[in-house]
């Protein structure tokens, strides 16, 4: 429920969960930030959603519920049409026997309308609560099976003839054909799954479905192989691709709804053995940019990354992995200096996030809107700030740096492992050493991580040998590293990471590890990690920086200086995280080795 940040207020006040200073600092930054004071209250961990919405409940005098699930008899629930019940997040769960009293729980009761359509739908003999969400959320599913009951029940799965393979009807793909509802199937639970990416996978016998939760894949579905003809078919309608065209490979991209949000995907076709492999990227439309805090920014990275933010010309490069969060990293960034007085302008591969007052031109090879073009036409709308999607070849590289030389700071992202190897990889695109040291102000390199889900994670006391593993596979050292490693895990406690875990090391070593429950049974947690987090090293042009550049440095070089100027690498970073309880030491190792 969207709770106003006078009532957010009142409520913190009455409750004594947040000090005065709290609340003020808090409404500071909702200002700054441009976020409900809700939002950042449940981000800080200040309080939780439960925490307020239960007193929300005792302030509006409307009772509270937690609904469990399993005790919602399944002819109570169905008496609201699944479609009403998804749009008002309302769930019926209980019906007196005696006088026929309907008990409601709502996410927002002060909903008026929403209130007066259920009541034409099922009677105004109705006792109104409030509930939270995700409790709401979870007993919605009441409403749906099992997704390979439900797949089984519209894919004919005793279809034998194999020439639905190559020779698709039109009655094959449909609206209501019982591929279309497959198609609709997959993309729902994929929502409600909080799938990253959807892959659709031909092979001999059958048609693989596989979901990227938390960043890592898993195999949800097989589907009968005569049907993958029709099922990409109408997957290309929906995109606005070209269904007689299996050779190629095509992009293409639509929208849908799903629980009042919309969704936007992104498609990309590939020829394969077996046929065409399907990929679709699921990006939330309605998602609001978060802070660099809320990334996992802490320390001298969210400080060197801050001040870079404040240059008024230069370039600030973010490197990664494909997935690794680059794209979200500079919409949040953008986000933060998306003023009325500033002129943001982008070119992108696709445009995945949409922000209010940026201009955002998406390329298109085959009409000439390359990355170099369309820098070149973006210069000529007298912009502030730049941000080119990715940086590919040297033209765009030259001309971004051009950019940022002639007072324009630019955003960019370019395939690197880590920050150092992105200098020279500007080197190798041809772009002169002194131009590099007078335009580059800081690169980025990120990972993400899984979160461990806060309400399952255990803590446990790691074995001498356990210790040393830790010690070995980070390169730490007895004594001094460790008293370094302290006083960061010291900083990151202070900043929120972690939150109110205890310490887990002292002066002389490694007390405590964390790992995830998995037995974690709670609605949206996988194997006991539930989200993602990202770990980062942000690398500061400094002089001696600048210097090496100058003198063509290789990238351990450049690393060796970075930390002696004080960087924190992506594996400290993730250490600390690891030792803050918000991943484990395994999440770490897996993805810092990409």
């Amino acid at each position: 429920m969207r709770i106003s940040d006078a009532i957010i207020e009142k409520l913190l006040a009455r409750s004594g969960v947040a000090t005065a200073e709290q609340i003020a600092a808090l409404k500071e930054e909702a200002v700054r930030s441009r976020r409900p004071l809700q939002e950042l209250v449940i981000e800080r961990e200040v309080a939780n959603d439960q925490t307020l919405t239960q007193a929300f409940a005792d302030y509006a005098q409307i009772p509270y519920i937690e609904l469990d699930p399993r005790d919602i008899p399944s002819d109570v629930i169905s008496r609201i049409p699944e479609r009403i019940a998804r749009q008002y997040n309302a769930v019926l769960f209980k019906v007196d026997a005696e006088g026929g009293m309907q008990h409601l729980a709502m996410e927002d009761p002060d909903d008026v309308q929403a209130v007066n359509f259920i009541q034409k739908e099922i009677g105004e003999n109705t006792k109104i609560y409030i509930a939270t969400r995700e409790n709401i959320l979870a007993a919605l599913e009441n409403y749906r099976g099992d997704v390979n009951q439900e797949l089984n029940e519209v894919i004919d799965v005793q279809r034998e003839d194999d020439s639905a393979l190559e020779a698709v009807t039109e009655q094959d793909v449909a609206e209501d054909s019982p591929i279309a509802q497959t198609v609709n199937l997959l993309l729902e639970y994929a929502i409600r799954s909080h799938a990253s990416d959807i892959h659709i996978e031909p092979r001999e016998d059958f048609v693989q479905v596989r979901y990227r939760i938390d960043g890592v894949l898993k195999e949800v579905n097989r589907l009968p192989r005569n049907v993958v003809g029709a099922l990409i078919s109408r997957i290309k309608i929906l995109s606005n691709l070209k269904i007689d065209e299996r050779r190629v490979p095509q992009d293409g991209r639509f929208k849908i709804k799903v629980g009042g949000k919309q969704y936007a995907l992104r498609v990309s076709s590939l020829p394969v053995a077996d046929g065409e492999k399907i990929a679709m990227r699921i990006l939330d439309e309605s998602d609001q940019a978060v802070t660099l805090e809320s990334l996992g920014y802490w320390g001298v990275s969210l400080d060197v990354m801050k001040l870079a933010l404040t240059e008024p010309n230069g370039m600030v490069l973010v490197t990664g992995p494909t997935g690794s969060g680059k794209s979200t990293s500079l919409f949040s960034v953008l986000s933060i200096l998306n003023t009325p007085d500033v002129n943001i302008s982008t070119i992108e591969d696709p445009v995945e996030y949409k922000i209010p007052g940026v201009n955002q031109t998406q390329t298109n090879v085959k009409a000439g809107m390359t990355f170099a073009n369309g820098l070149r036409a973006l210069l000529r709308q007298d912009p502030n700030i730049i941000m080119i999607g990715e940086i590919r070849d040297g033209e765009t590289a030259n001309l971004g740096v051009q950019a940022a030389l002639t007072g324009h700071l630019v955003f960019s992202t370019l395939h690197t492992n880590n920050a150092a190897t992105c200098l020279p990889r500007l080197l190798d695109m041809g772009i002169e050493p002194f131009l590099i040291a007078s335009t580059v102000k800081a690169v980025v390199g990120q990972r993400l991580v899984r979160r461990l889900h806060k309400t399952s994670r255990e803590s446990y006391a790691p074995t001498e040998e356990e210790k040393q593993a830790v010690i070995k596979m980070f390169n730490l050292r007895e004594g001094q590293d460790f008293r370094y490693i302290h006083e960061l895990e010291k900083r990151a406690m202070a900043e929120g990471i972690g939150g109110d875990a205890p310490l887990s090391t002292d002066e002389r070593g490694i007390n405590t590890l964390w790992r995830a429950n998995a037995d974690d049974t709670e609605d949206d947690a996988h194997n006991g990690y539930k989200g993602r987090i990202g770990i980062y090293e942000v690398l500061a042009n400094t002089l001696p920086i600048q210097k090496l550049i100058m003198g063509n440095a290789t990238s351990n070089q450049i690393q060796a200086q970075g930390i002696a100027d004080g960087m924190m690498t992506m594996q400290t970073d993730g250490l600390i995280k690891a030792l803050r309880g918000e991943t484990t030491i395994e999440e770490v190792l897996r993805v810092s080795k990409e």
